[in-house]
């Protein structure tokens, strides 16, 4: 049951949060899948094993990382490993259950960039780039992505493939050789994503209350299609809310 007010961003970390199971395994970035997963561990998901790129494993910070090199991650980790064990023992050969990635633009593939916007040779942003993101994309048992809904996101086509997601359609990870199944779930501050079963194609699955399909399409730069029987997502409880709310320092 929820009496306090919640925002957009909160429901929509909480929403992330919910897709962790106990037990799982999960490579984290950092931001707002850091803080989703965290807030997974600290409530319905005590035994989740996060792995940091860095080489931590199944590290339990007290606070939210600042980076991948926090020490908090190596001071809290089961072991430090090095970064080269990460990818090829760990996630390239498919031993995670899920990674977390964020992304500067989705398009309606589910593919993620991080690298430029705008033209690769000359750019008019030029972003963090790829760090772990591709090998998590492409190699984990499944991918979520977690970020902010906006038409500037949300493109019909990314300006530069970072991290593929469903590629052009069917058939395409397949092709390129990844083992993963790929994003299975994009989750927004305004509903949930998810791709056909057929064509690949992300389709809204569910909006956060108060929201409409219509909003949600508005803010998508492509003719987004919506699922019948669309779900509205169940509001964040109290006991989530106040733990999200001392990760973030809202409390």
């Amino acid at each position: 049951m929820t009496t306090v007010a919640w925002t957009s961003d909160e429901i929509m970390t909480v929403t992330a949060s919910r897709s962790l199971r106990d037990g799982m395994s999960c490579f984290v970035g950092i931001g707002l899948p850091s803080t989703a997963a965290n807030l997974a561990r600290r409530t319905h998901a005590p035994g989740l094993w996060m792995i940091y790129e860095s080489g931590t494993l199944g590290t339990v910070p007290d606070r939210l990382p600042l980076s991948i090199g926090d020490g908090i991650l190596a001071d809290a980790a089961d072991t430090v490993v090095p970064v080269p064990e990460v990818f090829n023992y760990w996630l390239q050969a498919g031993r995670i259950d899920v990674g977390f990635l964020g992304a500067a633009q989705l398009d309606r593939y589910a593919n993620i960039n991080t690298t430029v916007i705008g033209d690769y040779a000359d750019p008019r942003v030029r972003l963090p780039g790829a760090g772990g993101a591709p090998e998590i994309a492409a190699s984990c048992r499944e991918v979520v992505v977690v970020m902010r809904h906006s038409r500037r996101a949300f493109v019909e086509r990314v300006d530069f493939v970072t991290s593929v997601g469903h590629g052009s359609g069917p058939g395409d990870r397949e092709r390129l050789g990844l083992r993963g199944a790929g994003p299975v779930r994009v989750i927004t501050d305004l509903g949930v994503l998810e791709p056909d079963p057929r064509t690949r194609e992300l389709v809204l699955t569910g909006v956060h209350p108060g929201v409409g399909a219509d909003e949600v399409r508005a803010a998508t730069g492509w003719d987004l299609a919506v699922a019948e029987g669309l779900e509205v997502t169940p509001e964040p409880t109290d006991a989530e809310l106040s733990v999200l709310r001392s990760l973030t320092g809202a409390a």
